[in-house]
């Protein structure tokens, strides 16, 4: 794109953000319309807007899903010029027919039906020409306008822009890249090779370049067409059953699912569920996983304490985060939702009231579950249009519940406790050293720690409580000893053969034993 084409296309766009008076703040509703006019390439920066809570607010995220429409195909003859030139041969070498009509558009690529030579059908994803070089100068040139005009006003001063745009930049080239879907795709398919519902189109790899991408045809239909449902002998509550168990399947066993759980994206045929378009994925680890679980964990048994620390544990901060607010924030939160059944929880709402409490405390989230939790939301949208009655939160800890049963290993559970039993062993050890440490440092005239605590003041009788019950057990421990090394000497007067201190220290040491186990049997 040479200079006099970028300064055209920043007076295009500059002109479109002062249409839309975007420096007095913008509705959710002007946003999409604002980036429909921009372009395709802001069409799809705005699909993966909608996808990131913890940026925009909720009702922004949720306007923004309305840009899933299609945008003007390119014509047969520029189809035709792109994978002559991806080929370097004649696409008639390649392919025995292409159908003219394209079977979608989108913002960076459209899809044609084909039938190879073997006479297999194929659907062949085609990037449209230069959309890298466009879209890049259009984030470069945004970035250019968003220090003239604010983008969103509102929200602007809480959040920076260009790390935004980046953000996205780097979701947008992965989806630009045929190769890394194709890559998804044979992951997603193995992943799911022994699932009997679920699947998703196989990758033919020889005629598939990071521009051209060439997939099994599915003969299917979406799967909120409810009539093709109904005529072709289907239960619509019983396939949004089996799409919400594969989804969490992809999540809690897979830790690989996919990001963008929309309608448009999932196909029924022959009784199977097909997953298409996975240029979008979200990828979480062993830690992501486990952490997840516990969060669900948490809000089913509306453990304050837990899910406050599930936020912490997954939380990326710069300042100190005062524990006794967020636990608040989360307490209130739990306070909503205490008359509703947790079989009713709304998912969408929840993990909305959630990101805006992480919000407010200035705590962001990781990319893969900040994708989990808008896909969730996504997902749940999507079941909701097969049964408006699905508990997707109760399959979910339903789900959880039957996969630890299936992996349940004594053995290794037998391991587990041993091993922290061991740890809590050890760590035991250390505290008559820390204490004296600590003794130390007040004999020696330091009378501050260099520490600040922020709990709730029945957290400061528990740990008050602890630390008396440590110090009666030292107290216990220094009169057995004292009182076995008197026993040692002939120190007057005796009693029954031993010195009578030493019997008195031994009493006392009994008598405090006795008392500290009383205490503890009774808590």
């Amino acid at each position: 794109m040479d200079n006099p084409t970028k300064k055209k296309r920043l007076k295009e766009i500059i002109a479109i953000l002062s249409k839309y008076n975007i420096a007095s703040g913008i509705t959710p509703e002007n946003l999409t319309a604002l980036l429909e006019e921009l372009g395709p390439t802001f069409v799809k920066l705005g699909q993966i807007m909608s996808m990131q809570p913890t940026i925009l607010p909720a009702q922004y995220c949720k306007e923004l899903e309305k840009l899933r429409t299609s945008v003007a195909p390119m014509g047969f003859d520029e189809v035709k010029s792109i994978l002559e030139n991806e080929y370097g041969t004649s696409f008639n070498d390649i392919f025995l027919d292409i159908g003219h009509e394209p079977l979608g558009s989108a913002s960076i690529a459209q899809a044609h039906l084909a039938t190879l030579f073997d006479g297999r059908k194929v659907v062949i994803k085609i990037q449209r020409p230069g959309i890298y070089d466009t879209m890049y100068h259009d984030i470069l040139l945004i970035k250019k306008a968003a220090v003239i005009i604010k983008f969103v006003a509102r929200i602007g001063d809480e959040i920076d822009i260009n790390m935004v745009i980046d953000e996205m930049w780097a979701t947008a080239k992965q989806e630009m890249d045929f190769i890394i879907e194709a890559e998804n795709a044979r992951e997603f398919y193995a992943n799911n090779s022994d699932v009997a519902v679920a699947t998703c189109p196989q990758i033919f790899d020889n005629y598939s370049t990071s521009k051209v991408l060439v997939m099994e045809y599915i003969d299917g239909f979406f799967i909120d067409d409810l009539n093709a449902l109904k005529s072709g002998g289907y239960d619509s509550g019983e396939i949004a059953g089996k799409l919400a168990n594969n989804f969490v399947k992809q999540v809690i066993e897979d830790g690989f699912f996919h990001a963008d759980p929309h309608c448009g994206n999932i196909l029924i045929s022959e009784g199977k569920i097909v997953w298409i378009d996975l240029g979008m994925m979200g990828r979480l680890n062993s830690r992501d996983k486990k952490l997840f679980t516990d969060a669900v964990t948490a809000i089913a048994n509306h453990d304050i304490t837990k899910l406050t620390d599930f936020a912490l544990n997954i939380g990326v901060y710069k300042d100190k985060i005062n524990y006794s607010a967020l636990s608040g924030d989360i307490e209130s939160m739990f306070n909503k939702y205490s008359t509703v059944d947790f079989s009713n929880m709304d998912l969408i709402q929840l993990s909305d009231d959630f990101l805006s409490i992480l919000k407010e405390n200035k705590i962001g989230i990781p990319k893969g579950l900040s994708m989990l939790s808008r896909a969730m939301s996504t997902i749940q949208g999507t079941l909701r249009t097969l049964n408006p009655n699905i508990n997707f939160i109760g399959i979910i800890t339903e789900y959880m519940t039957d996969n630890y049963i299936k992996n349940f290993n004594i053995m290794n559970e037998l391991r587990a406790i041993v091993k922290t039993l061991n740890f809590s062993f050890k760590k035991s050890l250390d505290i008559p050293v820390q204490v004296s440490d600590i003794l130390k440092m007040f004999s020696k005239g330091i009378s501050r720690a260099n520490m600040e605590l922020s709990m709730s003041d029945d957290m400061k009788k528990t740990i008050g409580g602890f630390v008396d019950k440590i110090i009666i057990a030292m107290i216990i421990s220094a009169l057995l000893m004292g009182s076995s090394l008197i026993c040692t000497t002939n120190m007057q007067p005796k009693i029954l053969g031993i010195p009578a201190l030493g019997g008195v220290g031994f009493l006392a040491a009994f008598i405090l034993g006795i008392w500290i186990l009383f205490t503890v049997i009774r808590k």
